[in-house]
């Protein structure tokens, strides 16, 4: 049985608009002591900018419905409305601790009410151009920020052939919200100083159409690896979150998006396996169709799996995480390593000496990095490109090696 969302989306109304009220309120403040404008005109300055916003983001997002791809516009508005909320938000609690204050002389004392003090809105406005900045930086520099993640997995049964054997990952493209070329090229340029064996691309190549990717073939198509170059498809690829003219329409989207994978020189893998070969041993490369928890589900493990020896090495593309949860870790076929990507790291978080925290752990219990359970590896890569907030904060975008190692 679906549960009701409006009162989860009335208490989500409710928190925005008491938010926005109360940073109104501090605009009037910082009206009333440091400029010419009386309170009331700073605060219809304040709303009617924020009105513009949201009208420029709901216009966007038809927009986008409409495949018609990703305005600049639209993308600067919804970053600014991210970037202004977060400020908002600890510019509203420096106010509200120092509004407990002042309630509080109130209510003990019959002095007049005491008005904000210039030294509170002063410290509510430094405090809140801290996360303004880390929002500036991650909607310029840190959304083409390249990290290289290297990690060395050991394996008891990896054919003795395969022992140093590497691969190179990248996930998530979303090449419909690139905006700066030359940033891309150097980041495909540190995909190919890697030197790995082999290339994988583990899903999510555009963010809703197949032209959005046509540009950024001839870049893409540089990646080369001995071993071959071998994708998938995710969630976003299969046109799901776009307005079609008709069943045909998304289709040959679709087939399109297939040929673009091809002319980029990647080996399309949907629900199937190929076997690697190295001085007369091999190992198994598996690749499923998206299959996730709360997203669509075309992939077909079983079919996936045809043809592979239950005791065969094997390494599985699937986009997202979930389906290791639901499917894999426990299959009596043992998938050795599973590689996959779609969190993204939510592109917000911190991760410092170890340290590793992103609201998107409250969605996934898996969500970035490596992780073992019965003795299978699953690893979810951060992503390449960005979604949604076209930037990154602390969840910089990944290039992973992983290096195959003999026990």
């Amino acid at each position: 049985m679906r549960r009701n969302p409006l009162p989860f989306l009335l208490l989500f109304l409710t928190f925005f608009i008491g938010i926005y009220s109360y940073t109104a309120s501090g605009v009037g403040s910082l009206a009333l002591q440091f400029s010419a404008f009386s309170p009331g005109t700073a605060q219809l300055v304040y709303w009617m900018f924020h009105l513009l916003l949201l009208g420029l983001v709901i216009a966007g997002a038809f927009r986008i419905r409409s495949g018609k791809g990703t305005p600049v516009w639209m993308t600067f508005a919804a970053n600014s409305m991210l970037a202004l909320l977060v400020s908002q938000l600890v510019f509203s609690l420096v106010l509200f601790l120092g509004d407990v204050g002042r309630w509080s002389n109130r209510l003990f004392s019959a002095g007049a009410p005491v008005e904000r003090s210039e030294g509170l809105l002063l410290t509510g406005l430094a405090l809140a151009a801290i996360p303004l900045i880390a929002f500036v930086h991650g909607t310029t520099r840190g959304k083409y920020r390249y990290t290289v993640k290297k990690q060395i997995l050991y394996f008891d049964d990896l054919p003795a052939a395969f022992d140093g054997f590497t691969l190179t990952q990248i996930s998530d493209v979303h090449a419909g919200s690139f905006t700066d070329a030359q940033a891309v090229a150097k980041g495909i340029d540190k995909v190919n100083a890697l030197k790995s064996d082999l290339f994988v691309f583990t899903g999510d190549l555009v963010n809703n159409v197949s032209t959005e990717f046509e540009p950024w073939v001839s870049h893409f198509s540089k990646i080369k690896a001995p071993y071959g170059q071998f994708s998938i498809f995710g969630n976003h690829d299969y046109g799901d979150y776009a307005r079609w003219s008709s069943p045909e329409a998304k289709r040959v989207n679709l087939e399109q998006l297939k040929k673009l994978h091809a002319q980029t020189g990647f080996r399309l893998l949907l629900d199937e396996n190929i076997t690697l070969e190295k001085d007369g041993q091999q190992i198994h490369l598996l690749g499923i169709q998206n299959w996730g928890e709360g997203f669509s589900q075309y992939g077909d493990f079983n079919k996936t799996m045809q043809g592979v020896p239950e005791d065969g090495f094997k390494i599985l593309l699937s986009h997202d995480p979930t389906h290791f949860e639901s499917q894999v870790k426990n299959h009596p076929a043992k998938v050795h390593l599973t590689l996959s990507g779609h969190t993204h790291g939510m592109q917000f978080g911190i991760e410092i000496f170890g340290f590793k925290w992103s609201p998107v752990q409250y969605r996934y219990r898996r969500w970035a990095g490596l992780y073992q359970e019965n003795d299978r590896y699953l690893y979810i890569n951060r992503g390449f490109g960005f979604l949604g907030f076209s930037g990154r904060i602390g969840i910089w975008p990944e290039i992973t090696q992983i290096v195959l190692k003999a026990r």
